[in-house]
């Protein structure tokens, strides 16, 4: 099957070398460019792509708008953003990821990885860059609660009854960055378990993604940020 890509970038230079990239590939193809958010919103409304390589910083509509509005979108829910940044470390990195981003990627990463990056995402998983897997997202969500502060009130602890402790248990995985393979080394399950787990944690929390599933561990209490 291909996978079906819309680029969003105010920098046509840029987006010239993410076509001639993605389109080299035998399993991708670029369905559309977007120059600003409402128009990577509206080539995703008529293309339905699998990922969106989404600008965080454009101008009008930025791509965390634009974010938010394709997650809201029941017709899109189909549709995964990949959220680039300059700097892995950009304050807006959390934001996307309670917007519905799927995940981050900076822009210097090499080309294998923003392919491997659109591959990941269409197939649902969620995608931390290797910088950002474990401790960067925890530090972000930890910076937006601001000191002494719990966790986030709109994310309530309650929300979890729905799981068995088994899948709070993988939820707690998931957070800290494992793969399901080294979940289920870990829980010493087999791999499909661990997805099964993880599909159904999904499910109960109307998580879109993966991504989805860690930030509302962190948000819910379930998991505490660790600054270091």
């Amino acid at each position: 099957m291909t996978i079906r890509v819309l680029l969003a970038d105010d920098q046509t230079l840029l987006r010239s070398a993410f076509r001639v990239l993605v389109d080299s590939e035998p399993d991708m193809e670029v369905v559309g460019e977007a120059a600003d958010g409402a128009q990577a919103v509206a080539l995703a409304r008529t293309f339905r792509p699998d990922v969106v390589l989404m600008d965080i910083r454009m101008p009008g509509t930025d791509g965390l708008a634009a974010t938010r509005m394709i997650s809201a979108e029941p017709d899109l829910a189909g549709v995964h953003v990949v959220m680039l940044t300059t700097f892995e470390v950009d304050e807006y990195v959390v934001q996307s990821l309670r917007a519905g981003a799927s995940g981050f990627l900076g822009k210097g990463a090499e080309p294998e990885e923003l392919l491997n990056a659109i591959r990941i995402a269409a197939a649902g998983d969620a995608l931390l860059s290797p910088v950002a897997t474990k401790g960067l997202i925890a530090t972000f969500l930890a910076q937006a609660a601001g000191p002494g502060e719990g966790p986030d009130p709109a994310v309530s602890p309650e929300r979890l009854d729905a799981l068995t402790g088994r899948e709070r248990e993988v939820l707690v995985l998931v957070a800290g960055g494992h793969s399901n393979d080294e979940i289920a080394e870990r829980l010493q399950v087999s791999p499909l378990t661990v997805k099964t787990h993880v599909n159904r944690a999904m499910a109960k929390l109307g998580a879109r993604d993966r991504a989805q599933l860690v930030v509302i561990a962190y948000e819910s209490g379930l998991v505490r940020p660790r600054v270091e």
